[in-house]
């Protein structure tokens, strides 16, 4: 009797281990479903309000660029009994008066400069192509020499030609569109900087309002790390592309000089613009400073991509991997992927978001993956049978015992999981209770 007790015993925590096993595996696929859902209708979204986000974006990063001079200026004042004497608002205003006051500066001498610049290069522009299209007149001693039939020779320089008198048509056309396209961009000139001055007046509030939307205890434990990984990630990647702009347009600019390329100053500016954008931007400077130097000679052309080739390479391996340290870690074929998915689904816009969200993304996928371990996917890819198994076979044990069925070995927790409510109290009673005083992280 003990023994068919035993066996209908075994038998039930056989199939309540199976109906567990098949309920953890459709809850994990539901899970990946919604996953996959909320990704799409958040893609569409992000789609459907793209300037504004980039707006809030190129706001959030004007913030992150002036936010280590502000903690400067405000710094020594943020001690006890201090805090009057220089309110954050005032290191914010101290800030914006001086950066923006030498940037007044720098436009006044350099403006004379590059307008004088711009005005030559507009006025010659029809005057290089005309030298292009004559210089075809020189094939003639080619097809003399190599005995070209007349037909041949007639196909040739009309592609020449058309091919000449194309390029200046879309470079014409291109700068004009886009002389006026960025004329709708102009409040933002003003309007970023405002946004920004908010950002860095109430990012705590920000933080703290966000983490108390979390429960108390170990969820806002998580958050505050989460978030401090986030902020540092995206610190790192903004201040290595302002140094490797600036440093980037120093040096074309001074190279372009030295090598007799014209209008170096006006190249070297649109080196360290076009370094905002990855990919995309380079190659387009590229391709200005090679029509450019074409209309001299073809040693000055072959100098000019020497350098580019060089300076990309030195840039991409040796430059930029040291300015960015330890902040970010994103594999070259990723941002390749990433800038191209974000073409795709953002134009320009997309493009120059797609590397700060895919370092956001590998920062949740490393934080979900510290906190929940891979339990998560190794559910959804068992097969039942094998949990199944795995589960009777260590049924008889647990019946003998009187004691629950034992669950499969899981992987070791994060230090939060295993971290005590008292212990968190001691380290951080901000996050325990609901009264949340955070330092701020740069």
């Amino acid at each position: 009797m003990s023994d068919h007790t035993e066996a209908k015993q075994v038998a039930e925590t056989a199939v309540a281990a199976t109906a567990e096993a098949s309920w953890m595996q459709t809850r994990a696929i539901l899970r990946m479903i919604f996953i996959v859902l909320a990704v799409i209708a958040g893609l569409w979204i992000l789609r459907a309000i793209t300037g504004v986000i980039l707006l809030i974006v190129l706001a959030v990063f004007f913030a992150y660029l002036i936010a280590p001079l502000v903690e400067f200026v405000h710094r020594p004042f943020n001690v006890r009994g201090r805090e009057r004497l220089m309110p954050r608002v005032a290191a914010i205003a101290i800030v914006y008066v001086v950066l923006f006051g030498s940037l007044g500066l720098v436009i006044y001498f350099l403006l004379p400069q590059l307008g004088t610049q711009i005005t030559e290069f507009a006025n010659q522009a029809p005057a290089y192509f005309t030298s292009a299209r004559a210089r075809t007149e020189g094939l003639k001693d080619f097809y003399a020499r190599y005995q070209i039939p007349a037909t041949a020779r007639e196909a040739i320089n009309k592609n020449i030609t058309h091919a000449i008198e194309t390029v200046g048509a879309y470079t014409t056309e291109g700068l004009g569109s886009f002389f006026i396209a960025s004329l709708s961009y102009v409040p933002w000139l003003v309007l970023i900087p405002i946004l920004a001055f908010f950002l860095l007046k109430d990012v705590d509030s920000f933080r703290r309002s966000a983490l108390q939307m979390l429960p108390r205890g170990r969820w806002r434990w998580r958050g505050d790390e989460f978030f401090q990984d986030v902020n540092s990630t995206l610190a790192a990647y903004i201040r290595a592309q302002l140094m490797a702009c600036l440093l980037i347009g120093i040096i074309c600019s001074i190279a372009f000089f030295l090598m007799g390329v014209p209008y170096s100053l006006v190249l070297g500016i649109l080196a360290g613009l076009f370094e905002f954008i990855p990919l995309v931007g380079p190659l387009t400077l590229a391709i200005i400073a090679t029509l450019i130097a074409s209309f001299y000679s073809l040693n000055l052309v072959l100098g000019v991509l020497l350098f580019l080739a060089i300076l990309r390479i030195v840039e991409d391996y040796v430059i930029y991997p040291r300015l960015i340290g330890q902040g970010i870690h994103l594999h070259p074929l990723a941002v390749i992927l990433a800038v191209l998915a974000g073409a795709e689904l953002g134009g320009v816009a997309g493009i120059f978001l797609a590397i700060p969200v895919i370092a956001i993304a590998t920062v949740s996928y490393r934080h979900w993956l510290e906190h929940k371990g891979s339990e998560g996917l190794a559910d959804l890819f068992k097969p039942a049978e094998e949990t199944t198994a795995a589960a009777a076979a260590v049924a008889p044990a647990a019946s003998e015992k009187g004691a629950p069925p034992a669950s499969l070995p899981s992987q070791p927790d994060h230090p939060t999981t295993s971290t005590t409510p008292e212990e968190m109290v001691r380290a951080r009673p901000d996050l325990a209770s609901g009264e949340l005083k955070l330092e701020r992280t740069d």
